[in-house]
């Protein structure tokens, strides 16, 4: 397990060392138990060039099924070892959506996952150590244990969700999603699916959790990102997107940078929601 970041951190961040800096993790590139992983939804970006030794999880190849469904324990095990992660690895995500990758390493218990404070083009801009090398770690022995269900949420949980008096639902998409005016982030429709979102969901857009470069804001920034959605200690907060890219960077900031607890992740999301004859729709 490799050592906590000692560049300058920020907020609640600080005292879990959740985001490395590009520092960091040039000087831990060749460090054996430090492994990287790129996410993305095609390999078409990770083959133009890519951090030195990443790997790459192609969200709809590796981690979706053709149903756009998490694919089960035992693909994710196989991911997982062939990416030469070990139960001690400190694994760290970067690339179109990593809080998907740490959010999936979370669900399984695994302790020491972190996110690159940059994105990919600022990593490449910088001149760092850049590859179109593809690697071929080691396979590892990791059988992975029972997930962990206060992270993720299903179908009926939202459902159940809409009328609760002390659960919220929280749409992270853009508004012409939420609006039905498109079913998926890039404009199009779907085909037998339904464009809209779920009944009571409050929307609210994450673009903003990032800046230029790619790097997390501060937790007052944050803070006032969020400021629209009023959580008690108590209550229970779900988010969901298209595929579960952006709700894992929602439930990302609120759990790990400004410490909100009962935070799930609906990854099924719209993908799934919005494909179901029975499910209720809103526009």
């Amino acid at each position: 397990m490799a050592s906590p970041s000692t560049a300058p951190t920020r907020d609640h961040a600080a005292s879990n060392g959740v985001l490395v800096e590009p520092e960091w993790l040039q000087q831990h590139l060749d460090d054996p138990a430090v492994r990287i992983v790129e996410v993305d939804v095609s390999p078409a970006s990770y083959r133009q060039g890519h951090i030195r030794g990443a790997v790459l999880w192609n969200i709809y190849q590796d981690i979706k099924d053709a149903n756009y469904q998490l694919v089960d324990t035992a693909a994710i095990e196989s991911l997982v070892t062939r990416s030469g992660i070990t139960p001690d690895a400190t694994v760290v995500f970067y690339g179109y959506a990593p809080a998907m990758g740490f959010w999936l390493m979370k669900l399984f218990g695994h302790h020491d996952v972190r996110i690159l404070d940059a994105g990919r083009g600022t990593w490449r801009d910088a001149r760092r150590p850049w590859t179109t090398d593809v690697p071929n770690p080691a396979i590892t022995d990791y059988p992975l244990s029972h997930q962990d269900d206060r992270i993720r949420a299903d179908h009926q949980q939202v459902a159940d969700a809409i009328a609760h008096p002390t659960r919220k639902i929280l749409d992270v998409r853009a508004d012409l999603e939420f609006s039905g005016e498109r079913f998926w982030p890039s404009g199009g429709m779907e085909e037998g699916g339904r464009a809209g979102h779920v009944p009571t969901a409050v929307n609210l857009s994450i673009e903003g959790v990032l800046d230029e470069h790619g790097r997390y804001r501060g937790a007052d920034e944050l803070r006032r990102l969020f400021g629209s959605i009023e959580m008690s200690d108590d209550g229970e907060l779900i988010t969901y997107c298209t595929i579960g890219g952006r709700a894992c960077t929602a439930w990302f900031a609120l759990t790990y940078l400004l410490g909100h607890e009962h935070v799930r992740v609906y990854d099924g999301s719209w993908a799934e929601w919005g494909r179901m004859a029975a499910t209720p729709v809103a526009h």
